[in-house]
């Protein structure tokens, strides 16, 4: 069988992704203390996966506490209630400090932190979802005399380069014209949209250059020049059906990008659908809030979750909660030969939602989440005393941009205290070899 490897670029991904009109959590403008657990994070066991991962909240260190509550006292002289902010830090297994960290509280798009740890642990981190085109007649001078099928698979970063590519395998497989309809199948999405009937009318389009709309010619001009533009022409109309023909005969098996590069373009731009999607493919959003929450060992109350990309202030996570599913998410890549960033953006080296955030320090490696209301940041803070220092940082008030600006002169007061790296350390630095990891497409023999 033929293996068609296919990469996007980052321009490609920026594009696409701004381009579509796909919401982002981060832009988007909307709308009694659980029990202590007494567990270290050194504790953790990729073996183990049930074993507690928290440090509990009492005695954190003097000087860090003291830190905070210098910060706090400035949130509440601009008139914001030290009862909506919470802050967990912690180092190896040192709690520095702690404001109701066990409570929890809107956290808006640190909600995909709890995606993504249990995306990886679920399907793992080399995971692909498979897309399979087929037919149901034969192909005669040009002609396929039957149906095209597409049964979806759930790949959440299926967009106009994937479906470009799959047209032009069509054409060498010498199909320039369908004469039955195009039938959907099973979980198919396209550009973000998971409505099937939608997303078959966006594959129509993909495959037919003459019918491009201005995003899919965009997006074409971001590929290697020479680049052919598909002829499929599609006689009937797109179909959705619950179960795929009796009759099909399979022609190209599409592989997604791996999951962990999925993660990363979802961090990367904070996308909501692609958040949602991987949710779904898990089991939705409360099975991702009780198996975050029992992975790392905190009550069940710590993350309560209404979808898996954050948007609503129903979404709640304790920020003891959410820094322990970043150190979880650490520790279990480990084993890959990869740590969070490669999943989460490298401040001042990845490009995404963070870029109009000027303030946050150099090498961090963070994801964070923005309502109308609600102002969150999470990650790792790489200092020359501390090490890698995991933090969460919730806050709630009327001025998002106040918020953001008092969390990074924290984070900036913190460095000025434990020292700053000049170069990203070796547990933040992403495996290289994931750079070569993308999509592609297998040509499926006659015999399947």
């Amino acid at each position: 069988m033929k293996i068609i490897p296919k990469k996007l670029s980052i321009t490609t991904i920026c594009i696409l992704l701004y381009l579509t009109g796909c919401k982002s959590a981060e832009p988007e403008i909307s709308s009694s203390t659980p029990e202590n657990i007494n567990i270290s994070s050194s504790q953790i066991s990729i073996e183990n996966p049930e074993k507690p991962l928290t440090l509990p909240p009492e005695n954190p260190e003097a000087k860090a506490n003291g830190e905070v509550q210098t910060y706090l006292n400035r949130l509440t002289t601009q008139g914001f209630s030290q009862q909506n902010q919470g802050i967990w830090i912690q180092s190896n297994d040192t709690l520095l400090a702690n404001h109701q960290g066990t409570i929890p509280l809107p956290a808006a798009s640190i909600t995909k932190v709890a995606t993504s740890l249990v995306a990886l642990t679920t399907l793992s981190p080399d995971h692909q979802f498979i897309t399979l085109i087929g037919t149901t007649g034969k192909i005669e001078n040009g002609v396929l005399n039957g149906d095209l099928v597409i049964q979806g698979g759930e790949d959440p970063f299926f967009v106009w380069e994937e479906a470009i590519a799959i047209g032009n395998i069509l054409n060498k497989m010498e199909i320039q014209r369908v004469t039955g309809n195009l039938i959907i199948t099973d979980k198919f999405y396209m550009n973000f949209e998971s409505n099937p009937q939608t997303a078959g009318n966006l594959f129509q389009q993909a495959i037919k250059s003459q019918i491009w709309p201005t995003a899919a010619f965009t997006q074409y001009q971001t590929l290697p020049p020479g680049t052919p533009q598909p002829q499929v022409i599609i006689d009937g109309v797109v179909e959705v059906s619950a179960t795929p023909p009796e009759n099909i005969k399979p022609l190209i098996r599409h592989y997604s990008f791996p999951l962990a590069e999925l993660l990363k373009k979802m961090n990367q731009y904070s996308n909501n659908l692609m958040a949602n999607m991987l949710a779904e493919a898990v089991g939705g959003s409360q099975v991702v809030a009780e198996k975050a929450a029992k992975f790392i060992g905190v009550p069940k109350e710590e993350i309560q979750l209404i979808n898996g990309s954050g948007l609503g202030e129903e979404n709640r996570i304790s920020p003891r909660a959410a820094t322990g599913m970043f150190l979880a998410i650490n520790n279990y890549l480990q084993q890959y030969n990869m740590n969070v960033a490669d999943v989460f953006v490298i401040v001042g080296k990845d490009q995404g939602i963070l870029d109009e955030r000027k303030q946050l320090p150099n090498l961090a490696v963070v994801k964070s989440g923005t309502l109308n209301y609600v102002s969150a940041l999470a990650g790792a803070l790489p200092t020359k005393e501390e090490g890698i220092v995991w933090f969460s940082i919730l806050n709630k008030g009327a001025s998002v941009s106040q918020l953001r600006n008092q969390q990074e002169i924290l984070l900036q007061d913190f460095l000025n205290n434990w020292g700053y790296v000049d170069s990203s350390p070796s547990e933040l630095t992403p495996n290289p070899e994931r750079k070569t990891k993308t999509s592609r497409n297998e040509i499926i023999d006659n015999g399947g």
